[in-house]
């Protein structure tokens, strides 16, 4: 039975007084995720889960603060694990392309740079004044005199040699001359010339045997340069290991467990050691000379930490809210030097997957959709479990110079991906490797239960929000205010809303008007004044709306009766705000066979959902009229005054009472607006948009005058739904607007005519005077017209085929 609902039915309310509280000041803050139990349930089975794939994606709509309350449960989590290492890339003096990867300790990375730099300054400070030292000089003099000795006595036993053949050795820039002596001075080309043949070639064969000698001898002295030289870089070397020896073994103790730190030492010594001339002028500084030329010889010793977690307190968490390719895996920078670009390991920079490495990442998954190849990089890392570093116009193929291959780090990591539940559709159905890498799906709900664990959570977080903002906290009125608007935006009286972000600006606004009050907390006036103001700055076109029905624009009646005429109601959405409509739908009916014809569609401004809601009442006619004649009727249905496109089958109840009120010829009431669907059986079903369809025939039927016999029909499954604004409900305490609620057409046709619907008898009819009588009666006429017609139009044609027969 349709029956009207009291003003306790229209919005549920929260006594101040049964909250147990003054104000917000003295609850305790929040911990968790609130309202969310099958979310956190899937969080926690996601993040300690170690197999591979697990990674989760939280899927929910914009606004009810995924984002914050992920990164709070991970904080939370993660102070309870293991600081992961630290990382630090260093140079490969096998192959400077590619640097090293090292893993040290948590808090160690800072401590090998510094170590590694303390080194390296020594070295360079101190090294120089050994190789300056008088000791030093000493032994060097001592091997260049041996060398200068054993030289000279080489030289000397050739030149003897030169002198017993008749010969004199003379020194050119082109090397050793030997010259023919000819009365103690050497002889001259001319004098050689006139020589006679004989002794020319007596000559000739002297030199030549002489010029072996020679050869042996200066290949004597190479050699004796060469060990000499030796000697001096071998002297070179133990200076320069006696003293860079000890540092480097006290840093052997130092990271003795580390192996591949060990390794590295190993190799800076032997290159230090290779490299000493690098050493020698240190002391000596050209002034001309940039600085950091200087220094750039030196950064090869240099150690590039990547990753410092000295600071860290349990595992990481990262929240990279600009997930573009560089900021993810890292980049490798370049400078300029003397036009040309320059780059070495010290230039590795991190990205958010090494600053999360041993801890948790948590990505937008539209940001990391949006830039160039963050997706294919992400899956690729998460299925080889390293991280590469590489240039990204390299992997483009857009550059083809030599870059750096630093060595990959490996990775262990959970990565939460954060965004509406379509993108986790279209990935699962078009990804074949989503699946396989994010397994655990967190679902954020928009509502929870009004039960009184979650009304003290709520009111944790009310706490929490006014001292992380530094907000005046809220008295219990303010606090019940907010919770009855939460079951609003929740649109179900046994719900709250977890949309907390549009919680949290009423909040901000409601403090801003306490502040201009200068009170001391906030009231429940000052969250009313916030709601309001807030409907004021959007609500413009719905005034205007309502403006142009109160001067007779738009035809809307809300007094009166009219054949075949009822208003609908639709919502508009504008943005932010959503308000209702009042729509005048009429229908007319007459004898044909084209059955209901829906107007919107035949012009394409009505949606499928609509046209579908249209064609349900010829199912409806059919089952509830059509048993004992065929179905003969012509009727077209219309929002009348529409200009835009209509969709939605919330007034397809609507359309069927303007048809019911057309067949029967019963006037419908203009002051009743309507909202529901309808199926086949007559049965109404429940709509969207409940509360603000209401208030917005309200609205109208206030700029119009209210007369105590308007109101709106609803269907009877949205009673729970219902959190209309306190002047809907004052104006239906005192008797000036109506709700009713209804399960079937029968119901909400009587009334809005006034007219008992009927049911049909045992006999088959219903009873006469009622709706159902009328409606019936009217499509029997139609039939029986039709019949008529059809008869007519055969006869002619029998008589003709008569005729022709004779």
């Amino acid at each position: 039975m349709a029956h009207e609902l009291t003003p306790e039915q229209l919005r549920r309310t929260f006594d101040p007084k049964e909250l147990g509280i003054e104000s917000t000041e003295k609850i305790p803050p929040l911990e968790g995720i609130i309202g969310q139990k099958r979310a956190v349930s899937a969080l926690r089975f996601g993040l300690n889960i170690q197999e591979l794939g697990f990674n989760i994606y939280v899927a929910g709509p914009p606004g009810i603060g995924k984002m914050t309350a992920v990164k709070s449960f991970l904080e939370e989590l993660a102070r309870q694990k293991e600081t992961p290492p630290d990382w630090c890339y260093v140079n490969n003096f096998d192959d400077p392309y590619q640097p090293k990867a090292l893993r040290l300790p948590t808090g160690w990375g800072a401590q090998f740079a510094q170590d590694m730099k303390n080194l390296i300054d020594h070295v360079r400070r101190e090294l120089p004044k050994v190789f300056e030292s008088e000791e030093y000089n000493a032994q060097r003099d001592e091997i260049i005199k041996s060398f200068n000795k054993q030289r000279e006595l080489v030289i000397n036993r050739v030149q003897e040699r030169a002198a017993q053949a008749g010969f004199m050795l003379q020194a050119a820039p082109f090397g050793i001359l030997i010259l023919p002596v000819l009365g103690g001075r050497p002889l001259s080309d001319a004098e050689f010339q006139s020589l006679p043949q004989a002794a020319k070639e007596d000559i000739q064969r002297r030199r030549d045997a002489l010029q072996e000698d020679l050869k042996v001898a200066m290949k004597e002295i190479r050699a004796l340069e060469k060990i000499t030289q030796e000697r001096l870089r071998e002297l070179d070397r133990q200076v320069t290991l006696y003293m860079v020896g000890g540092l480097i073994d006290d840093l052997r103790e130092k990271y003795k467990d580390l192996p591949e730190v060990l390794e590295h030492l190993d190799a800076v010594q032997k290159d230090i050691l290779e490299n000493i001339e690098l050493f020698k002028g240190e002391q000596k500084p050209d002034s001309d000379v940039p600085t950091w030329v200087r220094e750039l010889p030196f950064r090869k010793y240099f150690v590039n930490v990547l990753v410092d977690n000295s600071k860290q307190q349990g595992a990481p968490v990262v929240v990279e809210l600009n997930p573009v390719y560089h900021h993810l895996f890292g980049r490798i920078e370049k400078e300029t030097h003397f036009g040309a670009l320059y780059t070495d390991f010290t230039m590795i920079k991190a990205g958010s997957l090494h600053r999360a490495n041993g801890g948790y990442l948590v990505l937008p998954i539209e940001d990391v959709l949006r830039n160039l190849l963050s997706w294919d990089g992400l899956k690729r890392a998460l299925r080889s479990r390293e991280i590469f570093i590489e240039e990204l116009g390299e992997r483009l193929g857009f550059i083809t110079t030599k870059s750096l291959r630093p060595q990959p780090i490996p990775l262990d990591i959970k990565v939460v991906l954060v965004g509406p539940p379509i993108y986790y559709y279209l990935l699962h159905a078009l990804d074949e490797e989503f699946p396989e890498l994010f397994k655990v799906k967190a679902d954020f709900d928009t509502r929870m239960d009004c039960t009184p664990e979650n009304i003290q959570d709520f009111l944790k977080f009310l706490c929490t929000f006014c001292q992380k903002e530094h907000l005046k906290h809220l008295d219990s009125t303010a606090v019940a205010k907010l919770l009855e608007h939460a079951a609003r935006l929740a649109e179900d009286q046994k719900k709250l809303s977890t949309h907390f972000g549009a919680i949290a600006d009423v909040i901000r606004e409601a403090n801003y008007w306490a502040l201009q009050e200068k009170a001391s907390h906030i009231s429940a006036r000052h969250v009313q004044k916030a709601l309001e103001e807030k409907v004021y700055r959007s609500n413009l076109i719905q005034e205007r709306i309502q403006e142009m029905i109160a001067r007779g624009t738009l035809l809307i009646d809300t007094e009166g009766t009219a054949v075949g005429q009822v208003n609908g109601l639709s919502i508009i959405h504008l943005g932010d705000y959503t308000f209702g409509k009042p729509s005048r739908i009429t229908a007319s009916v007459g004898a044909g066979r084209e059955g209901i014809i829906d107007i919107e569609r035949e012009v394409e401004l009505g949606g499928p959902i609509h046209s579908k809601g249209v064609l349900i009442l010829s199912g409806y006619l059919a089952q509830k009229y059509a048993q004992d004649k065929p179905l003969t009727l012509s009727a077209k249905l219309v929002f009348e005054q529409s200009y835009e496109g209509v969709e939605g089958d919330s007034a397809s109840s609507t359309e069927l009472y303007a048809l019911l009120s057309a067949l029967s010829g019963v006037p419908i009431k203009q002051g009743i607006a309507v909202t529901g669907s309808v199926n086949q059986h007559g049965q109404v079903q429940a709509i969207g948009g409940v509360n603000e369809k209401i208030e917005g025939f309200f609205d109208v039927c206030k700029v119009k005058g209210l007369t105590g016999e308007q109101g709106v029909i609803i269907p009877k499954s949205n009673v729970q739904n219902l959190m209309l604004r306190e002047d809907v409900v004052e104006a239906v305490r005192a008797g000036r607007f109506h709700i009713w609620a209804v399960s079937t057409i029968d119901e909400g046709i009587e009334i809005l005519t006034g007219v008992p619907a009927g049911e049909r008898g045992r006999d088959g009819k219903f009873p006469e005077g009622t709706i159902n009588y009328l409606v019936d009666q009217r499509l029997r006429e139609f039939a029986e017209c039709l019949k008529e017609i059809s008869e007519d139009t055969r006869k002619p044609r029998r008589a003709r085929r008569a005729v022709k027969g004779n």
